[in-house]
């Protein structure tokens, strides 16, 4: 048997994976799944925090692979079927942490709507800004982990290149959303309204992205050190980032920093929090007053296409031109105690 960090020859994960992590993070998963899906049907937050039930669901299927790879790990030229299971996994694992960001961003925008007066940006511009954003994260992050994650290929580089891109990015839009959410937390502080929703849901928000930002600065690491794996070469393969030949760091920083993100949001899930429907808001003297609503006419296909472009395609108009005149007449303007 090896010893830990000692690569092993024709290993699609370098090393030899462990046999039990991956069986106790997909029941883990696995059981997080059951109450998102249940909360979200609870609370009638499917719109909300839909992102998390298909993540923990695809989690729970990347590490049951991942236990399947632990018997099934050496490259084979004739049977691709271990390569195909490792990259699978690889991308259903690593898909995950920018759809979770995303729906942080879809959380933030909610308590926008809530407290509007108080919010930096408009709240419906928020998932079509930072969903924007996400989408050309989770193209190249797809892209990068699948070309990094076939050994048999020539384009190593390229999959590390365009993974470092998608890190990058990822990190740059987790600072403007913590510089958001702290704009609007020092508005909503000055405006005195002490409401026990808002403080909870922004203190999970810091919380959770504390936990993607640890991750992707763990992932950043791990891509700019050396990540070209040779498999029949046992000397390139020791040459490699101490990140890649030990497992405990993909346990530690990836699988138990995600799973903490997903039980957190199971312990202080939103839709306790919040009010179901976005046209209610918070006044300036604590009371909640429920704002016009528009009755949507898009045929359910653009509904759900607008849901699966993150909001930026197939937008409904009407209710855009209304939550603008909302902002002008509707909403009370804030006083001067809550400005920045």
């Amino acid at each position: 048997m090896a010893s830990a960090g000692e690569p092993i020859l024709w290993s699609l994960y370098v090393y030899a994976p462990n046999k039990g992590a991956p069986i106790f993070f997909a029941i883990a998963y696995g059981i997080s799944a059951i109450f998102h899906i249940w909360q979200c049907t609870r609370y009638k937050a499917w719109k909300l925090m839909w992102l998390h039930s298909l993540c923990a669901v695809l989690f729970t299927a990347g590490y049951a692979l991942r236990e399947w790879g632990a018997y099934n790990y050496l490259y084979s030229r004739t049977d691709k079927t271990p390569l195909i299971g490792y990259i699978v996994s690889q991308v259903l694992i690593y898909v995950c942490p920018p759809l979770l960001e995303l729906s942080n961003y879809h959380v933030l925008g909610r308590i926008f709507y809530y407290v509007p007066y108080c919010a930096p940006m408009p709240p419906n511009r928020v998932l079509a800004t930072f969903g924007g954003l996400m989408a050309a994260v989770e193209a190249l992050n797809a892209v990068g982990v699948s070309l990094v994650a076939n050994p048999s290929g020539d384009s190593q580089s390229l999959g590390k290149s365009l993974t470092i891109a998608a890190i990058s990015i990822q990190v740059v839009v987790i600072v403007i959303f913590i510089a958001l959410a702290a704009l609007f937390h020092v508005r909503f502080a000055r405006a005195r309204l002490g409401s026990r929703a808002v403080k909870t849901t922004l203190l999970v928000l810091y919380a959770s992205m504390a936990l993607i930002f640890v991750r992707c600065i763990y992932r950043l690491v791990e891509h700019t050190g050396e990540t070209e794996v040779d498999l029949n070469d046992i000397e390139t393969l020791r040459r490699l980032s101490p990140l890649l030949r030990f497992e405990v760091y993909f346990y530690v920083f990836e699988a138990t920093l995600m799973l903490l993100n997903s039980c957190l949001w199971n312990a202080w899930h939103p839709g306790r929090f919040l009010p179901r429907d976005y046209h209610v808001y918070l006044a300036e003297d604590g009371s909640e007053i429920e704002g016009e609503k528009m009755e949507d006419s898009r045929p359910l296909l653009a509904k759900t296409a607008h849901v699966l472009t993150f909001g930026i395609l197939f937008r409904n108009k009407k209710k855009v031109l209304n939550h603008h005149s909302q902002e002008l007449s509707e909403y009370p303007p804030r006083s001067s105690h809550s400005a920045v």
